[in-house]
């Protein structure tokens, strides 16, 4: 700032902001403003109308205080989806971490096509969901490539998409399919910043590659592994898009996540305040089962630090 002498005029108020450092704010206020006008007051709203019993259509709104939550947790089908949403969401974790780290290491040996390889398990990371969904569900119907396959080997084909418990295996394998490339190059970015004389020193300590893995890679990876561990638990717990092409929830609602649920209750059915009190309480189970994992990896971080 400039020092004033007693005759001086206190500079306007813009300009003593902007020499405060308020130009910088000045660039981020955009990105504030869209960000309070997309998600956070929508947020807020749908907090308010999960205490009401407003359809989305009425002009009238009434409060109702915790009769939809009271609702909510009397419902099976409700259980029924939080128990169908944890399912996908662990197994996507333990699916994309296993195969993730598994391709990664093998992108990132000495094989001629590595790059190639790293090319083609990427890949589908960049497609778009929807497309991915209907050309997995055309491969999963009676008389898809997977059925015709099983026909070929003399097998009977199966109801990829009818029975219950097949239906949820096939949307888990979807879901995987197209996001494991993610945390192949999230760990394959780990491998890469490994010091190689660490690998080197347990080489010559007669340590084998498990053994190297185990004791000099995986620690190495803790950072990597916090990151793939929860983009996977926060996209299992989200997944909407993937399921409903595939499945619409069913069959029945062998599939029907909470996610899948909060759209058919408030769009289809037009109970908007009971969805919001449903999305309200996914987001808190989200919140609940998110940071606690996070805060357990990144401890795990700073031990192997």
């Amino acid at each position: 700032m400039r020092d004033e002498g007693p005759g001086l005029a206190a500079p306007p108020l813009w300009r003593r902001f902007l020499d405060w450092g308020g130009v910088n704010y000045l660039f981020i206020l955009p990105a504030v403003a869209i960000y309070v006008g997309v998600i956070l007051t929508p947020i807020i709203m749908g907090t308010g109308y999960a205490f009401t019993d407003w359809d989305g259509l009425r002009q009238t709104i009434n409060y109702n205080g915790l009769s939809n939550f009271y609702r909510m947790f009397g419902d099976e089908q409700v259980r029924s989806a939080i128990g169908t949403t944890l399912i996908i969401a662990f197994s996507l974790v333990v699916v994309k971490v296993a195969f993730g780290l598994v391709l990664a290491l093998l992108v990132d040996s000495n094989l001629k096509s590595r790059n190639w390889l790293r090319l083609v398990f990427f890949m589908p990371v960049v497609l778009t969901p929807i497309i991915v969904s209907y050309l997995w569900k055309y491969i999963f119907s009676n008389n898809g490539t997977l059925n015709t396959l099983l026909k070929m080997v003399g097998l009977d084909p199966l109801r990829w998409l009818g029975d219950p418990t097949l239906a949820l295996v096939s949307v888990i394998i979807v879901t995987s399919w197209q996001s494991v490339g993610l945390s192949m190059v999230i760990f394959l970015a780990g491998l890469q910043a490994i010091p190689p004389e660490l690998d080197e020193a347990a080489t010559i300590d007669g340590a084998n590659p498990l053994q190297r893995i185990w004791h000099v890679t995986l620690p190495m990876l803790a950072p990597a592994m916090t990151i793939c561990v929860v983009i996977a638990l926060i996209q299992g717990l989200r997944f909407f898009d993937q399921i409903y092409a595939l499945t619409r929830g069913g069959p029945g609602y062998a599939t029907e996540t909470l996610s899948t649920m909060i759209y058919r209750i408030s769009f289809q059915f037009g109970e908007f305040s009971y969805g919001a009190a449903v999305a309200l309480v996914f987001s808190l189970i989200v919140a609940v089962i998110v940071l606690p994992v996070m805060q357990f990896l990144r401890s795990r971080e700073f031990a192997h630090g």
